[in-house]
């Protein structure tokens, strides 16, 4: 029965050691994409960069407009904050304004619920346009990975980038990457190949 079982240990030992050497013969199937990449000013995609430019182009009146909101209620909050400081002094002899004080505070909480509506509106503004200027380049993105995945021979492409922040990658063959590779096979391609109409 012992011999049997060494018969078969070495026969099993025998196969693993051919399909290891098989494995290691044959190109990896498996890949990994950073999409986080792609949004990278410098190294990502040229497209999605100059989209979301077009976008801070679009709505910088709006953006400087928070902004300036931004900024006065800051001042407001300090102004405010420096009169009850004088106001709790008991070394103060100036008697507290009231008045004055009472604009302030109404106008920072004017400029608050301001804020709170300008900010909401522009937020679905920006969500609605993203759809329409991003969306499309990010489904020829997906078109020209496909494309890209099936011409190198890749069985299956994950997201490197959720992997990583999910924390279920534990060892990587930095080979197994071709964020860099799509990307600059991408930035290099001619305007509308494999181009996805919106």
């Amino acid at each position: 029965m012992s011999r049997f079982r060494l018969i078969t240990s070495s026969f099993l030992l025998t196969l693993m050691f051919a399909f290891a050497a098989f494995a290691q013969a044959q190109p990896t199937s498996v890949a990994l994409v950073d999409t986080r990449m792609f949004y990278d000013e410098k190294e990502g995609i040229s497209k999605i960069a100059s989209a979301y430019k077009s976008l801070e182009l679009e709505f910088k009146t709006a953006t400087t407009e928070l902004e300036n909101i931004s900024k006065r209620l800051a001042t407001l909050e300090t102004e405010i904050k420096s009169i009850q400081a004088k106001f709790s002094d008991p070394a103060n002899k100036v008697p507290l304004d009231e008045n004055a004080a009472r604009a302030k505070v109404d106008e920072a909480q004017k400029l608050q619920r301001d804020f709170k509506y300008k900010e909401d509106e522009f937020k679905a503004r920006l969500a609605k346009r993203e759809q329409i200027v991003i969306g499309p380049v990010l489904q020829d993105i997906a078109k020209a990975l496909d494309e890209f995945a099936k011409k190198k021979g890749y069985s299956v492409v994950f997201d490197f980038g959720v992997l990583i922040d999910e924390r279920i990658i534990l060892y990587l063959d930095p080979s197994a990457d071709i964020t860099k590779e799509f990307v600059t096979m991408y930035n290099a391609r001619p305007t509308g190949s494999a181009a996805s109409k919106p």
